[in-house]
């Protein structure tokens, strides 16, 4: 389990469970519990919900194509 905000600590966390051997016990136990955040076997929970991603912190850019050009 990892507690953080900022995306490459998530990324770390998920990378870190990919070779873990109790990841899907994790997970499991997770989903059990209903725990409300954090990386719990490869998954990032906010809410009790699994996220597919996290977006970065902040307001979103008005128009994402300006901001993948730039």
């Amino acid at each position: 389990m990892f507690f953080s905000d900022h995306l490459e600590d998530i990324a770390r966390a998920k990378a870190l469970c990919a070779d873990c051997p109790v990841a899907d016990a994790c997970l499991d136990g997770a989903i059990e519990r209903h725990e409300p955040a954090g990386v719990w076997g490869g998954q990032l929970f906010a809410d009790g919900k699994i996220l597919v991603f996290k977006r970065k912190r902040g307001r979103p850019p008005k128009n994402a194509q300006t901001q993948l050009t730039a």
